[in-house]
């Protein structure tokens, strides 16, 4: 069942843009054939489609339901730039295993430093493909992609959170025993190729967070963050 966005969805509902000429030029999709879509209240909708248009595709909700794919726990996944295009697969890759959210940080030690309409640029192309991650695996929302956050301001934000973890090269505690069931707003911070300073490391634990590893193996920049948001969801049970 393909699957799509809407703030808000009637008994009928119009879809246009980019979704309308997905469904229409890229599915191939008629009248008569259903999609599902999932609103902001996370209430997924059957819908079939009556009509196709200049205006859009037209459609008809037949029935609805609360969307329960959404994990129990809220992980802000803090990411350090990493070069070229890594960062893409990174923000599509987290949304797929649940994300909720996301922060691309500049450190010290990253290679990738756009300037301010580069990096608004990046912000757009990461927002869209994090959108079409969720779509792909029927998400209740699409995940925030932050505007890239040097690290200072990064580390005054984990005042919202239940837990922040730092993982750290260096060392630390097994995130088994960091993380508990009860958790239900995380923070998680990963490092670019070249990993943290010191200095960044003290920062953040002076904000509270905790430093962690991922077992004796270097993972790479852009494999740890998938890697630690799996364990994430397996250990609060939301790969199950």
């Amino acid at each position: 069942m393909d699957w799509f966005f809407a703030q808000s969805v009637g008994q009928t509902h119009l879809i246009t843009g980019e979704d309308a000429v997905h469904i229409t030029k890229s599915l191939r999709m008629s009248v008569g054939e259903v999609i599902t879509l999932c609103d902001s209240n996370k209430t997924e909708h059957l819908c079939k489609i009556e009509r196709i248009s200049s205006e859009g595709v037209e459609v008809r909700v037949v029935s609805e339901q609360e969307c329960m794919n959404e994990p129990t726990v809220e992980v802000t996944l803090f990411a350090a730039l990493t070069k070229g295009d890594k960062m893409e697969t990174v923000i599509q890759k987290a949304v797929e295993l649940g994300v909720h959210a996301v922060v691309p940080v500049l450190t010290d030690r990253c290679i990738s430093r756009p300037d301010s309409k580069a990096a608004a640029k990046k912000q757009q192309r990461y927002q869209k493909i994090a959108a079409q991650a969720a779509m792909q695996s029927r998400r209740a929302i699409i995940p925030e992609v932050h505007e890239i956050t040097e690290l200072k301001q990064a580390a005054d934000m984990l005042t919202d959170f239940d837990r922040s973890v730092l993982f750290y090269e260096g060392g630390g505690e097994p995130l088994r025993n960091i993380i508990t069931p009860s958790d239900k707003k995380i923070a998680v911070f990963t490092g670019c190729e070249g990993g943290f300073e010191e200095s960044e490391v003290e920062l953040l634990t002076d904000h509270g967070a905790v430093t962690a590893t991922l077992g004796k193996r270097i993972l790479r920049a852009e494999t740890a963050p998938l890697a630690v948001l799996a364990v994430i969801m397996f250990h609060t049970g939301n790969l199950e």
